[in-house]
């Protein structure tokens, strides 16, 4: 652990760490099964997922570690709430995303009012949430960050916890993968650049 104002190491080059970024896949969620993160392992990953760009420090995110029993009771009422939506069988489809993995860490934002503007705190809880998958990956374990209709419905997320002005910035699903992940189309990146001199 980094002690407050100790200096941290200045960054050299890793050749792993490169690969981890250029090989980067969400798995899928419903893909994910035992063995997941021990007690000891999630600690850090939590740990390393909210060393995060911050502006002003306010930490405006939270974590909800839910294991297999929480979801699963969770999901059984979001069934319920799926009939009343217009594709109902849709909608209890994509519970099985939730349920499947050993661990999910939900992200809440929670970001601070008349502080710094909304949409960076926004932007922070994002960043944790791409560092618990990196963090994950660390580890052996493959992850998912996902949202569903129950990150948005308010009658859903209030079964998760979350109070006014809190928002679902997703759903870590961690787990293992039995088969390696297809790759997904990239973007073609000279369309995607600017360069000004």
């Amino acid at each position: 652990m980094v002690a407050l104002n100790e200096s941290l190491p200045l960054p050299v080059p890793s050749p792993a760490f490169l690969d981890r970024l250029a090989t980067r896949r969400s798995a899928p969620a419903q893909a994910l099964v035992a063995p997941g993160p021990s007690e000891a392992e999630l600690e850090q990953i939590l740990t390393l997922g909210a060393r995060t760009p911050d502006h002003g420090k306010l930490f405006p995110w939270r974590f909800v570690v839910m294991g297999p029993q929480s979801r699963a009771e969770i999901a059984e009422r979001l069934a319920v709430l799926a009939e009343l939506h217009n594709r109902p069988a849709k909608d209890q489809a994509v519970l099985a995303k939730l349920t499947a993995a050993p661990l999910t860490i939900l992200v809440v934002s929670t970001p601070v009012p008349a502080a710094k503007p909304i949409w960076e705190q926004q932007l922070s809880a994002g960043a944790v949430c791409m560092n618990l998958e990196h963090a994950a990956a660390g580890f052996g374990y493959a992850s998912s960050w996902i949202t569903d209709w129950y990150s948005y419905d308010p009658q859903a997320t209030a079964l998760f916890g979350l109070t006014d002005g809190e928002a679902v910035a997703g759903f870590i699903h961690i787990g293992t993968l039995t088969e390696p992940p297809l790759e997904r189309p990239r973007p073609d990146m000279a369309a995607k650049v600017t360069r000004l001199p």
